[in-house]
């Protein structure tokens, strides 16, 4: 570098200082995370007759460019583009919409210019298809799976700063690697763990082993990381699976007798979930027909319906063993369905199905 040039890069750098940048903060000002929000309808799409009405709304109703555009801070974390999946209440997802959504997923999860995903959606089944997407896509970009429990139109509504706080995760490369996320109400909670346990607080998902970590002012924090098979290590890729078999849960509770699972296999499900009282029991007038059923080939599965916070322990209120029942340790009954659904897509193989529930 001569002498004339040397004076115009300290005139530059003196211009640059007196702005408040930096070389590397312009570096990094340039190199913004591409992050893309693949919208499904939900509450955080949602709007109320009058800012009174919280709790009293219609879902899906925001389209995906009025939702960004709500949140116009958004811009300061990342590059953000919107697809609109689908515009529905997620109580009305079936199986074709999560396949549908985990194939969109991952197929942006391959592409160089997308450094995060992330996914709008109902409360009611977000923590089911944060599973599946945790199951199913081959990634470690981060997924970021967010929601709220207020339509935009409340007073204190949460669907703003969910949003907000879901772009900053999916936009950090502290995010990549740890599956799919669930991140609302400044939680970072893992999409296996978490669960949807209060109708009407902005609080309503927690995780029974804690969360992964916090969002503040656009900023992730860490405290743990999850310890079970996803993505990159699961044996499901969704590139593969072109429809779930299927898999229904019946409840348990007293007085319980054995129509719903007779009728479930009728209908022809592959799989029953029990979702048992305490560790998974089963009434005694209902031992004979799951019996009868396994011999079938259905294969039957013993949750809790309190399992948040414990397990179903393998042979203690059943003999498992004895009748080839599986377990599904410390997942409550609708993501039980989830792994469930998917082992059936590898084998019907008891022994190896429950191997599935205990590594994811």
């Amino acid at each position: 570098m001569n002498h004339r040039s040397f004076i115009r890069w300290l005139s530059a750098l003196g211009t640059a200082l007196a702005l408040g940048f930096t070389p590397l903060a312009q570096a990094q000002a340039v190199k913004k995370a591409q992050v893309v929000i693949l919208a499904t309808g939900g509450t955080i799409a949602g709007a109320g007759a009058s800012a009174a009405n919280s709790a009293t709304y219609q879902a899906a109703k925001v389209p995906v460019d009025k939702l960004l555009a709500s949140v116009p801070e958004l811009s300061t974390l990342a590059d953000v583009r919107g697809e609109q999946v689908f515009q529905i209440a997620s109580e009305s997802l079936n199986n074709e919409h999560l396949v549908t959504l985990a194939k969109r997923v991952s197929a942006l999860s391959k592409q160089a210019d997308v450094d995060g995903i992330v996914i709008t959606h109902g409360t009611d089944t977000l923590e089911e298809t944060a599973y599946f997407l945790t199951l199913t896509v081959h990634t470690n970009k981060p997924i970021v799976v967010v929601g709220s429990m207020r339509p935009g139109t409340a007073l204190s509504a949460d669907g703003a700063l969910n949003l907000y706080n879901a772009v900053a995760t999916a936009a950090s490369p502290t995010s990549a690697g740890k599956g799919a996320l669930v991140v609302m109400n400044d939680e970072i909670n893992s999409g296996r763990d978490v669960a949807k346990s209060i109708n009407i607080r902005t609080e309503a998902f927690k995780s029974p082993w804690g969360a992964l970590g916090m969002v503040v002012e656009g900023k992730t924090y860490w405290f743990r990381a999850p310890v079970k098979r996803h993505t990159v290590q699961s044996e499901f890729d969704i590139d593969s699976i072109p429809v779930l078999p299927k898999v229904e849960i019946a409840y348990g509770y007293g007085s319980a007798n054995d129509i719903a699972y007779r009728a479930f296999a009728a209908a022809g499900a592959k799989a029953l979930i029990h979702a048992g009282t305490g560790n998974g029991s089963v009434a005694a007038p209902v031992v004979p027909a799951l019996r009868e059923l396994r011999a079938k080939g259905i294969q039957i599965i013993r949750s809790a319906r309190v399992v948040g916070g414990g397990f179903v322990l393998r042979n203690a209120e059943q003999p498992d063993d004895q009748y080839d029942w599986v377990v599904a340790h410390d997942l409550n009954p609708q993501k039980a369905r989830i792994l469930a659904s998917l082992a059936l897509t590898r084998t019907t193989d008891s022994k190896d199905i429950q191997r599935m529930f205990m590594e994811y």
